[in-house]
């Protein structure tokens, strides 16, 4: 059974990644996944301002576990089996990192949508990890949510 990650930031986007995950299984495969987060470091302000690592790193756990929520129901909805993995540091670098540390055979994360040139300045967490992963990257495209009514007609999503 391959062992998928799901980055997820909470955004609509990143949930695109969830629902093709999803459509995998109701194909028939069986999968086992790792919801991952990524947070940003403490900036050296709020370092200075709390004095508290540890509650620092519990503000991170809290705000990774929240921006998870809707990723957690969708999959506990289907019933997939899943553990979640909260990382702090670079988006990339620290997905490679959990990839590595669960043993996920692959990766699927929602593509950000964002031209060309903003994209070779900026660049995006989904291009680098296409460089930096040692497993395969699935970029999924937000496309609407087309959901079935039951008699087989079709009803896109609210």
């Amino acid at each position: 059974m391959p062992r998928i990650l799901i980055a997820v930031d909470g955004s609509e986007l990143s949930l695109d990644a969830v629902h093709h995950v999803l459509l995998l299984a109701q194909g028939g495969l069986r999968v086992d996944c790792v919801l991952a987060n990524v947070q940003e470091p403490a900036s050296l302000y709020e370092l200075v301002v709390s004095r508290d690592p540890d509650l620092i790193a519990a503000a991170s756990l809290e705000a990774g576990d929240h921006l998870m929520a809707t990723a957690r129901a969708l999959l506990d909805a289907a019933g997939l089996a899943y553990t979640t993995e909260i990382g702090v540091g670079d988006p990339a670098n620290t997905l490679v990192d959990i990839v590595e540390s669960t043993g996920c055979d692959m990766i699927v994360i929602g593509a950000r949508g964002q031209g060309a040139i903003s994209s070779a300045l900026l660049g995006s967490v989904s291009q680098a990890l296409v460089h930096a992963s040692p497993v395969p990257v699935t970029i999924v495209k937000h496309a609407e949510v087309v959901e079935f009514d039951g008699s087989g007609e079709e009803e896109p999503a609210a």
